[in-house]
Parts: structure tokens; C-alpha cells; sequence
């Protein structure tokens, strides 16, 4: 087995100055895949003697990581109780994308409980339009009232909100570190360092990141955040719950003939093309912005079996069923994009408070998996952590135990809001999909339970574990053959990535690491026939022949991640661990 020891060595046939991480193994020396210092220790490294490693450090009232649903209307509501009782308060937003909302992604159909309580004349300002009609499964899907968003463009327009309320924004700052107090309790975070070469060595240009220290901390990073994996093991807080489970979401963005054209038309379905063990399902919105777009997608449950199903195909050969079809045939695709959902609900919502900080929206994983969506229920999560910590950071004379805050009254609240009775009325309908008869019996639970008992059942269904657990090895499964693209309505992968507007530094170490670099070639490939090539919506992972024509190896193209955090999520050894990549990298979601 390798080992963790590292040694640097000069690489062959290079100026003397370059070197090159190499795995100490007790078989053969075999190249570094991962130079990434969270896994190759700079202090370690003689190429960083030497180098300084102050961060400058600032101080705000509240810091914010994510600039998404939950964050900006925590941030929001926070600023509106600032200014209604006059009372300063410093809010400081980072968000790791070049600017809002150019990293979120979703369907997405908007219910605007959440907004109403934000803003109450929000439609006033003109902001969407509501849908019509719905074609779906007898599932708790009606959308009538509801609105469809570009949800890149809403967050937009509540990043404005924020800054009109004095909030202080830094896109393309991502969070890389948690802060901690002698005592434990979080004190800030750091953003990530710049100016560090492929290698793992620095630049001339290399920069610190900078500290920001807060009286409390909230996590608001999306779906599988990096920051919250720390935190859940830190403090311990999924103790009580069962582990997440994830779906992933592929979404286009299509420009169709008029003719076709149904502003607000909201369309749903299960099924087909996945077999009846694998959870999954489509939407198609009709949006109302004055030219005929439409925006689509395909959701695959990550607890699928078969390490042969690649949620891209599926989503390709989903656009060629009639019904679709139709819809799209004469139509341009203009933008694409995946991202990880959070299907857990009730039963996987971790604690979400500590000394110091909590956890809000997709990070914990508040979404309404039935419903498909999350949004509102996000922005009540940071309305409701705002107004919980409020009268603690603006309070003269406050007692605490600990230097970082503890604000337990947030999940008080949590407990007591529509957000728990809505989680917990659908708890049942997504573990009901784990029995002999899959979709059909899903499906037939949710008819006569969930439509007469409202989730009422004095039992709670257990979801099947661990997502990375469920792949049987390829041995036992058989290979799907998926149809061509047909560059009209199917597509190949790297044309798809080319339209998310996805960038990286391209001199940069992978910010897809791997804790162990022989693991994907003795496990992964061996037993699971290389599962990453294909549960990566974006090309990030594939096996090439070494360079000695002797075995395979794993080439990361870190530049293609859309930071879906599937990979992290999905990987069957779990060595793969996503961390940040240099600020504002990538995806450009404006508009999807």
C-alpha cells in the first residue's frame, strides 16, 4: 500500500528549480496526481521556505459564506432589522463565483412563500410572472401560483436588494478554511490562497488569503459544501440523523419556435428512460421573458446501483421521447449546467447550530425533494437564523460561554416554522421508492399515503444509506449502450461543458484532490469499471494508458468542474475530496 510520506524529487530531463511530488510507495514510485496543500503539506514542501504566510485579518458583526438564496436573504433580513431599530450592524457576504448568481443553477419554479415575508411588495418591482398550467404525476407537484425564474437572475436581483441595504458583498472571494477560537467555537473563515503553480509551488505572484472574523458564522454554501463537511465532523453534527442523499440535477436552456411556445407552462415526469430501480425525473418550464426559451432537465437519484449509467446519457436520451421531442426539434440548446441536489429531507437534516456559526439552506439540505424544490425553503432558513442571531450581536451587556456565539434559538425556530411541517408532511416519499417494485410502488405509496394520511403515518421510511455505498461492482451489472448524439436534440459531453462558461486557471493544483492517489486505478477501475468517467457531468475524469504502455491511470481535467460536487459525493472509495479552486472559477451560469 502507499503510504503518506512525501518526498520531493527533481523530475527528470527539467531545470534544476522544478520539482514534481511523487508517491513514496513500497512497490514503484508513481507520478502525483494530487499537489493540492490540503493534501501535500506546504510546511513540509522546502520550495515554501521561506515564503510569508501572514493573513490579513478584518472584523465583521456577521460573515456570510455563499451568495445564494439563503445567504442573501439572511443577509437581507439581517440588514432590515439593522435599519428598523437603527442599529449598526457589519454583514460581509463572500461568494467563490466572479459574480452573483453566476454559479447557481436550478429548475427553476419558484413558490414565493419565503419572498412574500421578505419583501412584501416584491411584485411591485416587477420581477416574474406565474405559471399556468401543469402536466404531472400524481405527486405533490401543483404549481399554480408558483413562478418560473432563471434562478442565476433572482439571486442577482436579491444581491442588489442586499447591497441597497448596506450589505458588503465580495464575489470571486471563495471560502477555503474554518477558523476556530482556543476554545473551539468558530471565529471567521479564510479565503484561499493565489498564485500557487500546478506543482503545488508558488508563484512570483502567490498572495494569502485573508481572514474574517465574525461574531457568528454562517454556512450557506450549497449542496455538499466543503466547509460544512468539516464542521458536520468537527462538532459532530449528523450524530443524530442519517446520512445525506443526493440526486444530480443536468439542466439546458433552449431557445424553441414560437409557435411551440407556452409562457408559464410548467411540464413533470418520472420514469422513463431510467428502469424502475432508479429514482429520477424531468421538468420542462416554458419562460415568460419575451422570446420563446425554454429551460429543461434531468434528475438521477445518486443511490443508483449500475456503475454504467452516466446521468449525461440519460438526460440526452430523455430529449428524444416524442412528448419532448416536440417540443425542442427546430429549437438551439444555448446554455448547460449540472449541480448536486440534496433528496434526504426530514430524516438527514443534521444539527445546525454551534459555538461560533450555523448552517443554513442547501447546506444542511432543506429542499422539498416531492415538490422539487428548495429555493424557499432556503431563504426561510437564513431569514430565521438572521432573526435569531440579531438581538445576540446587537446586545450591549452579551453573556456568552464561548468567544464565537451559540445561537441554539435558530433550530428552535427551525423546529417550529412551516419549513419542518412541510419537510416532515413528505418525509416518507422518497426512501418509498426503496422496495422490490421501485418507481410503481414509490408511486403507489405516495397516491394513498401521502394524498390521504397528508404524512400523517405514524411511521418514518429509512432512505438506503451512504450514496458512494450503493454501486454493485461492474461484474454483476450489465453495460448500457447509449445512442449517438445527434447534434440535434442529443449532444456529446465537451460541446455541453463549452456552454456552461466554465473557467479555471489552468496553472493551478486540481482542486478535485485525492487523499490517495492508487485508489482509482486499484478500486475504482478494477472493481467498479471506472465509474467517475461517467457520473461526471463535465469530462473531469477519465483513464489513459501510462505513458510506459503498461496500465491505466486517472487523468483529472480540473478545468472542465462545474462544481457540481457529484464526484465527491458519488466516488465508491471516497477519496475524492473537492475543495475551492482559486477564486471566481467556474462555471458562468448567467441566465440558467
Amino acid at each position: 500500500p502507499c503510504s503518506l510520506a512525501l518526498k520531493t524529487v527533481k523530475a527528470d530531463h527539467a531545470p534544476p528549480q522544478l520539482y514534481t511530488w511523487r508517491w513514496k510507495c513500497s512497490s514503484a514510485v508513481t507520478p502525483r496526481i494530487t499537489s493540492h496543500y490540503t493534501i501535500c503539506p506546504r510546511d513540509k514542501d522546502p520550495r515554501w521556505e521561506g515564503v510569508e504566510m501572514e493573513r490579513f485579518a478584518d472584523e465583521a458583526d456577521v460573515v456570510i459564506v455563499g451568495g445564494g438564496p439563503a445567504g442573501l436573504s439572511a443577509a437581507i433580513r439581517l440588514k432590515q432589522l439593522a435599519n428598523e431599530q437603527e442599529k449598526d450592524l457589519r454583514v460581509c457576504l463572500v461568494e467563490k463565483a466572479s459574480q452573483i448568481g453566476a454559479h447557481t443553477l436550478s429548475g427553476a419554479c419558484l413558490e414565493p412563500s419565503a419572498l412574500n415575508e421578505l419583501f412584501s411588495d416584491w411584485k411591485e418591482r416587477g420581477l416574474m410572472a406565474p405559471t399556468h398550467d401543469l402536466v404531472a404525476p400524481s405527486l405533490p407537484m401543483n404549481n399554480h401560483g408558483n413562478y418560473i425564474v432563471r434562478l442565476g437572475h433572482f439571486v442577482r436581483w436579491l444581491g442588489e436588494q442586499a447591497e441597497e441595504l448596506g450589505v458588503e458583498i465580495y464575489p470571486g472571494y471563495a471560502a477555503a478554511e474554518v477558523l476556530f477560537h482556543e476554545d473551539g467555537s468558530v471565529k471567521g473563515i479564510a479565503t484561499n490562497d493565489v498564485g500557487i503553480a500546478k506543482d503545488g509551488s508558488p508563484k512570483d505572484v502567490f498572495e494569502r488569503g485573508m481572514e474574517l472574523h465574525a461574531k457568528v458564522t454562517l454556512f450557506g454554501e450549497g449542496c455538499h459544501g466543503h466547509l460544512a463537511k468539516q464542521l458536520y465532523r468537527q462538532f459532530n453534527l449528523r450524530e443524530n440523523c442519517e446520512p445525506q442523499t443526493y440526486a444530480i440535477g443536468l439542466k439546458e436552456v433552449w431557445l424553441i419556435d414560437e409557435k411551440k411556445w407556452r409562457p408559464g407552462r410548467v411540464e413533470h415526469s418520472v420514469g422513463w428512460p431510467l428502469n424502475r430501480n432508479t429514482y429520477g425525473g424531468s421538468f420542462l418550464y416554458h419562460l415568460n421573458e419575451g422570446e420563446p426559451l425554454v429551460a429543461l432537465g434531468f434528475v438521477v437519484g445518486l443511490d443508483y446501483t449500475n456503475p454504467y449509467l452516466s446521468p449525461f446519457r440519460e438526460f440526452q436520451r430523455w430529449k428524444h421521447h416524442p412528448f419532448i421531442a416536440k417540443t425542442l426539434e427546430g429549437g438551439n440548446r444555448i446554455a448547460y449546467g449540472a449541480r448536486a441536489l440534496n433528496e434526504g429531507g426530514y430524516q438527514c437534516l443534521p444539527k445546525v447550530t454551534f459555538p461560533g456559526g450555523m448552517l443554513i439552506g442547501c447546506s444542511p439540505g432543506f429542499m422539498n425533494v416531492p415538490k422539487i424544490k428548495g429555493t424557499h425553503t432556503a431563504m426561510k432558513s437564513g431569514m430565521l437564523a438572521a432573526e435569531a442571531i440579531f438581538p445576540k450581536v446587537t446586545a450591549k451587556d452579551l453573556a456568552s460561554e464561548t468567544a464565537g456565539l451559540h445561537v441554539p434559538e435558530y433550530e428552535d425556530n427551525l423546529k417550529k416554522s412551516w419549513i419542518w411541517k412541510e419537510l416532515y408532511s413528505v418525509r416518507n416519499i422518497r426512501p418509498s421508492f426503496h422496495n422490490y417494485f421501485g418507481l410503481y410502488g414509490g408511486m403507489v405509496y405516495t397516491g394513498v399515503f401521502y394524498w390521504i394520511l397528508r404524512g400523517k403515518e405514524p411511521w418514518t421510511l429509512k432512505h438506503a444509506g451512504l450514496d458512494s455505498a450503493q454501486l454493485r461492482p461492474a461484474k454483476e451489472c450489465t453495460a448500457i449502450e447509449y445512442p449517438k448524439p445527434d447534434g440535434k436534440l442529443s449532444f456529446d459531453l465537451l460541446s455541453s461543458v463549452a456552454l456552461s462558461g466554465t473557467n479555471h486557471e489552468g496553472d493551478q493544483p486540481p482542486h478535485l484532490t485525492l487523499k490517495d492517489d492508487s485508489v482509482p486505478v486499484a478500486n475504482n477501475l478494477a472493481i467498479y469499471d471506472g465509474p467517475e468517467q461517467r457520473f461526471c457531468p463535465a469530462g473531469v475524469y477519465e483513464y489513459v494508458p501510462l505513458e510506459t504502455g503498461e496500465g491505466m491511470r486517472l487523468q483529472i481535467n480540473a478545468q472542465n468542474c462545474v462544481h457540481c460536487k457529484t464526484c465527491d459525493i458519488k466516488d465508491p472509495s471516497q477519496n475524492i475530496n473537492w475543495v475551492v479552486p482559486e477564486g471566481s472559477g467556474g462555471p458562468a451560469y448567467n441566465g440558467m
